[in-house]
């Protein structure tokens, strides 16, 4: 991106807005747009058996080829349909549907799923990525549009091996991953509940909200003041929390909650990357974010004269003003993903209206 666009960022957060508007959507349209088709640079996590296997990412992954990695370029991708969808006049709708028609072929998903479906692959992105990608199948799904109907049926043979693949994995995982990024199970399970009761999919539904109560509903007195870990975006005790507020009942829920973090550390305030142009150090750019609308969608679970209420808002208010400030576009380990992460906060995803 270029100084002076990178400069327009900084203008533009600088006054920070809590809604997301058609010149800010467009801004992140934009990220989005140069990077889905944008082969390198590339980070691939490739399992090769054998000589054949060695591919450029366009070959080995046709559809998600894009945006440094695979998952990566799943939610930039769940990002277009997000913002064509809420903003259908906008100038940048047409070129987004343009790149989701390109991308979401039915040859091309074909190709996704012959390359999940290789030898040794059964981990692939699992559950990040494969979280997103039903995110991606939902939004599609809740887009009132013909071309967006034939994305979401061209789509449908990967969301359905996803689907299967990460209800086998989740019936045999003995223990949830409480790390703060991708293997992370928590985050993954809240993507996932979202998208398994808009789907109305009672069994797989039923499945993610076993495992959460079995992985969660014992745990209290979260150490919350541990965090961050160095290279985290997201935090590990709130993505607990933010999955439980989909598990539990509201006075249930606040029970749970009370128990689980009792009190919020009085340092527990926006972090600072130390170097913005590291792919792991932008991970705290994108923390904030994340923190931000967990904590808003924690707060929307709970009854509204819980004392926590009052804690938990200025703390997401402040997150969003932190994370959303340091999305300026400069460098692209950051710019390729932290668009999908503010527009996820600034729309309120993941939290009923």
């Amino acid at each position: 991106m270029s100084a002076v666009r990178a400069a327009a960022f900084c203008v533009r957060f600088s006054g920070l807005t809590s809604a997301l508007d058609n010149s800010l959507a467009a801004r992140f349209a934009t990220l989005a747009l140069e990077c889905v088709q944008r082969e390198y640079p590339n980070k691939i996590s490739h399992v090769l058996n054998r000589d054949a296997d060695a591919g450029t990412p366009r070959r080995l992954t046709p559809a998600f080829y894009g945006c440094y990695d695979w998952h990566s370029a799943v939610h930039n991708h769940w990002l277009l349909a997000r913002l064509a969808r809420l903003f259908p006049d906008a100038m940048f709708a047409p070129a987004a549907t343009q790149a989701l028609q390109r991308s979401l072929t039915a040859e091309n998903i074909h190709g996704e799923v012959a390359y999940l479906n290789g030898d040794g692959r059964q981990s692939f992105e699992r559950p990040y990525g494969l979280a997103w990608l039903l995110q991606l199948a939902q939004e599609l799904r809740e887009w009132d549009s013909p071309a967006a109907r034939v994305l979401a049926a061209n789509l449908r043979p990967l969301e359905q091996l996803t689907v299967q693949r990460l209800a086998e994995w989740l019936l045999k995982l003995p223990f949830p991953v409480r790390s703060g990024e991708h293997s992370q199970t928590a985050f993954a399970l809240g993507l996932m509940v979202d998208y398994a009761r808009t789907r109305n999919d009672r069994i797989f539904l039923d499945t993610l909200l076993g495992r959460a109560r079995a992985f969660y509903l014992a745990d209290k007195d979260c150490r919350l003041h541990y965090e961050p870990s160095g290279e985290d975006f997201v935090s590990p005790g709130l993505a607990e929390a933010d999955v439980m507020r989909r598990v539990l009942a509201k006075y249930e829920f606040a029970a749970w909650f009370n128990g689980f973090l009792p009190k919020l550390p009085d340092d527990f305030q926006p972090v600072v990357s130390p170097d913005p142009s590291d792919p792991k150090f932008s991970h705290l750019d994108g923390l904030n974010l994340s923190r931000a609308w967990m904590l808003e969608g924690i707060t929307s679970a709970l009854p509204d004269d819980d004392p926590h209420v009052a804690l938990l808002r200025p703390r997401a208010q402040a997150h969003s003003a932190a994370g959303l400030a340091a999305i300026i576009g400069e460098h692209y380990v950051g710019s390729h993903w932290l668009g999908t992460f503010a527009v996820y906060l600034l729309t309120r995803r993941g939290i009923a209206s």
